[in-house]
């Protein structure tokens, strides 16, 4: 265990909380266990957790359970609290307006935080074209609508995504994520008009290709399976989520976002949970210099409140006819506070060269651990958003039993992690941005002692 380290007061908020790993019961205590007789009566059972420790307090890079355990947490709430748990202008700015007003609906009454935000993420999404913005809940709800703004705009229907995707749990987005189980599973008949094109996955290529060449392909697959004068939009994640934090291979993007461009198809990048610097970038799509013409943003950007957003062209995300998006709770006014926030503190702390840090240090030690663990086939990643993955040594198959096993022990020495990827063979890290350096050192030392035990 590290000396208690009391966070810098600009990065938790509140009192300040003691940045340590800390087991005082075992994993989950006495009082997560009575919670959870509870939540199992009262709550729906397809309703999962990834470890039943009920958080009291969380901040700076560690979750406190109700039990007075204190882990590090490099799961983030899923790439959400990417500024911390309580960041204090997310803190400020959601307190003076709860005390404002809580609730008009936009579409009623509107307000000028709504207008902020949107003004905000026509300055920080890529391009320097004219852009507009409408906002919502949840990520599969940007997704929804970011087909239907591709659709009103084209008068086409056809949806292409690719291999490998997770785009969300509505009936549509659901069509449109790759995994069955659990997403989909018992949930058909699915939305229609949805069609999947082979993604760039360089570690699993049965020959090694460029970026351009799998970018041939699934052009190939595309105009002969569907065609492209049927298809409003290409949605795509820059870097998978779900489906294994996989870094397509250089010039793969342009190219789609090219052959979109010349065929009239909208290049949606869904950046949910690539975005708001995750990746040490702004935008995933930065990195190869990609201009979207719509971008899904969610996640990250409102400080663990519930926001989302579609942002793109100004005359493609005006094609709906009015009154055609929306929601009731869509930019609440307390939810566009904490992205203000969140946003003012991504600025000022310069969050996109946090995440660079955290990624050389992650790189650098799990590169390390790799040599010594054929169990792990390849680290990769982007800034904040790492993964390794986990195969039978000597092969290519994935080991999903083991990926399980080294969560668990991880969960079990106070580290919190989360598992991914079309075969459960991916552990994947997500630090807050805001994590302290010995935090982040402490959690390598866990994880790497528990892998070097378990293979």
């Amino acid at each position: 265990m590290t000396t208690e380290t009391a966070a810098p007061a600009h990065l938790t908020g509140g009192p300040e909380l003691p940045q340590e790993r800390r087991l005082v019961t075992e994993i989950p205590g006495p009082r997560s266990r009575a919670l959870h007789e509870r939540r199992t009566a009262a709550v729906a059972s397809g309703v999962g957790s990834v470890l039943p420790v009920y958080v009291a307090a969380a901040g700076g890079g560690v979750v406190i359970d109700v039990d007075g355990n204190s882990l590090i947490d490099l799961a983030s709430g899923i790439a959400v609290t990417s500024v911390g748990n309580s960041a204090p202008e997310v803190v400020r700015r959601v307190s003076d307006q709860v005390a404002a007003f809580t609730h008009t609906c936009f579409m009623v009454a509107p307000y000028e935080g709504y207008v902020e935000v949107c003004e905000a993420l026509a300055r920080l999404t890529p391009g320097d074209h004219a852009k507009k913005t409408a906002l919502f809940n949840s990520g599969a709800e940007a997704v929804e609508n970011a087909v239907k703004i591709a659709r009103a705009h084209t008068g086409r229907g056809a949806v292409v995504v690719f291999d490998h995707a997770y785009h969300g749990r509505t009936n549509l987005t659901m069509a449109m994520t790759a995994k069955n189980t659990p997403y989909k599973d018992g949930f058909g008949p699915f939305a229609g008009e949805v069609y999947r094109a082979p993604m760039s996955y360089p570690f699993r290529e049965p020959v090694q290709i460029t970026g351009a060449e799998a970018a041939a392909r699934a052009i190939d697959v595309i105009e002969k399976q569907v065609g492209a004068g049927n298809i409003a939009c290409v949605v795509i994640e820059p870097v998978l989520g779900e489906g294994g934090f996989v870094v397509p291979a250089e010039g793969f993007l342009p190219a789609v976002a090219q052959w979109c461009t010349d065929n009239g198809v909208v290049f949606v990048a869904d950046e949910i949970q690539s975005g708001m610097c995750r990746t040490g970038a702004w935008f995933a799509c930065d990195h190869e210099g990609v201009v979207p013409d719509l971008v899904t943003v969610a996640k990250g950007m409102a400080g663990g409140l519930p926001l989302a957003g579609v942002v793109g062209r100004a005359e493609i995300m005006d094609a709906p006819q009015a009154g055609g998006l929306g929601g009731t709770y869509g930019g609440n006014p307390v939810a566009c506070a904490a992205a203000l926030g969140a946003i003012a503190t991504m600025e000022d702390l310069d969050l996109p060269a946090a995440a660079r840090r955290i990624e050389q240090t992650m790189f650098t030690r799990l590169g390390a651990l790799a040599e010594k663990a054929p169990a792990i086939g390849e680290v990769r990643g982007r800034g904040a958003m790492i993964a390794i993955e986990l195969v039978k040594p000597g092969t290519i198959e994935p080991d999903a039993a083991l990926t399980g096993k080294i969560s668990a022990a991880c969960h079990q020495a106070g580290v919190l992690t989360l598992t991914c990827g079309t075969y459960g063979n991916i552990l994947r890290f997500l630090p807050s941005l805001v994590m302290p350096d010995h935090l982040l050192d402490e959690a390598l030392d866990v994880i790497e002692e528990v892998v070097l035990g378990l293979v």
